[in-house]
């Protein structure tokens, strides 16, 4: 069965004759979805960076966003006067911020006015086959890199982690929908994987000119569902998802008769028309070689990525020294010692090491405050700092040495117990700890069972 993309080597199996020419309606939708998708792929820097491969880790951020960052002034401009809006683009991980929305305002109008200019200049032509041919391969290329980006993410489980000892710790009604999401996915690790498996053979799939249609229908499938997850739980990239998933329909819209013949008809397709750009066989090879290329330039720079990251967040990252959830048994501060009241804000509930640089203590309200945390286990010296920002663990390193918050010595007189004394804010402190197994915990505990006579909730 010959699909999107795809010539074959015999008429038998596709016919790219087409019809004579394309209806009016046809020929308005092509132009504003040519324009309209055309800009927001170059405008989108993940994109960019996708096809950049493994060299584009060092490249910094303002260099793959280029062409969008040429239209700052212009979202900036439509952001004050048409919506009374700060439209700024701010570097936060979110795609969905104001000027997201702002900026897709501006995309639509462009299209729209394109269109019609187009319209009005090109009305004779019969249709854009050869053009319309370049245009889905593009899309599709496209569609396929971000398939395998979301997907390696996945399949080495580096997007979303297991839950931080930090998160066990934590009311459920204090994360957000998103958290929520992410610490759902984390806790199995195989049901991401799996995520990924279906994202990444998609991907490959798409690269493939005779299995991209089957790729197409595999993506809009594993696309919609990450729209509806982003739209439930809130995640902000719903406007990313949202066009991949369109990207997808648009790939398979010239096949939608043939879909339907077999999917809904149940009778055997007809030859396909959808335009692809290489006609002669030697040219279609050489295009699918290079296409197969691609996939592997890109899949290999990703793969090579997600490892990396996976390394430093993933459960086989190396632990720090002093990794675990420890107890405060007692805590002294200014020679006296401080009960454990809620009302208490200078005194210790716990501390939390799980991250190689970071130290979490929890306050006796349940509040857990990060610091930035060095320690010399030759000397058993820690040191605390504070942290300017809330605590992530693929931040920079900060330009200014944040101000000292706690030095301390410590000591270990056995693997579970653990004793600080030091100053913290000001004040001598003396802090003796027990570790408590973080496999207690029913999330760390519960694994997986055939036979379950009484489900717990």
């Amino acid at each position: 069965m010959a699909v999107i993309g795809v010539d074959s080597e015999t008429s038998q199996d596709i016919d790219r004759s087409g019809p004579v020419g394309w209806n009016p309606f046809t020929r308005l939708v092509f132009r504003f979805v040519f324009v309209s998708f055309g800009l927001m792929c170059l405008l989108e820097a993940q994109i960019t960076a996708v096809f950049l491969g493994w060299p584009a880790e060092r490249l910094a951020h303002d260099t793959v966003a280029w062409p969008a960052r040429l239209l700052d002034p212009t979202v900036k401009w439509v952001g004050d006067h048409v919506f009374g809006v700060e439209a700024v683009n701010h570097d936060s991980g979110s795609g969905d911020q104001t000027y997201n929305w702002v900026q897709l305002w501006c995309v639509l109008m462009v299209a729209v006015v394109a269109t019609v200019v187009w319209t009005a200049l090109d009305r004779r032509r019969p249709d854009y086959r050869r053009l319309a041919g370049w245009f889905l391969l593009v899309i599709r290329v496209c569609l396929g890199g971000q398939m395998l980006l979301y997907g390696f993410a996945k399949l080495i489980p580096s997007q979303m982690p297991e839950p931080a000892l930090s998160t066990l710790l934590e009311p459920y009604g204090n994360m957000n929908s998103m958290g929520v999401l992410w610490n759902q996915v984390g806790s199995s690790p195989s049901y991401e994987i799996l995520l990924g498996a279906a994202e990444v053979t998609a991907g490959l799939l798409l690269f493939i000119p005779r299995t991209a249609m089957v790729g197409a229908m595999l993506a809009l499938v594993d696309m919609a569902m990450v729209f509806v997850m982003d739209m439930n739980f809130d995640v902000p990239v719903k406007i990313g998802s949202g066009f991949f998933m369109l990207m997808a329909l648009v790939l398979l819209t010239p096949e939608a008769k043939r879909l339907a013949e077999m999917l809904i008809l149940d009778r055997r397709p007809g030859p396909s028309t959808a335009p692809y750009p290489f006609r002669t066989p030697r040219a279609r090879r050489i295009a699918t070689l290079v296409q197969l290329a691609l996939a592997i330039w890109i899949a290999v720079g990703l793969a090579h990525a997600s490892w990396g990251i996976y390394q430093q967040v993933g459960s086989g990252r190396p632990k720090p020294p002093l990794y675990g959830i420890w107890t405060v048994e007692e805590f002294t501060r200014d020679g006296q010692s401080v009960p454990p009241l809620l009302t208490d804000e200078n005194r210790w509930q716990r501390i939390v090491f799980d991250y190689p640089g970071f130290m979490q203590y929890q306050q006796m309200d349940g509040t857990l405050v990060p610091a930035k945390l060095q320690i010399d286990t030759q000397s058993h010296h820690l040191q605390l700092q504070t942290a300017d920002a809330p605590l992530s663990f693929h931040e920079a390193q900060p330009q200014q040495q944040p101000p000292s918050m706690g030095d301390f010595t410590f000591q270990q007189s056995a693997p579970d117990q653990l004793r600080l004394e030091g100053e913290f804010n000001g004040h001598p402190v003396t802090v003796t700890l027990h570790r408590f197994d973080e496999n207690n915990f029913p999330l760390r505990d519960s694994g997986f069972h055939w036979v379950i006579n009484y489900p717990s909730s």
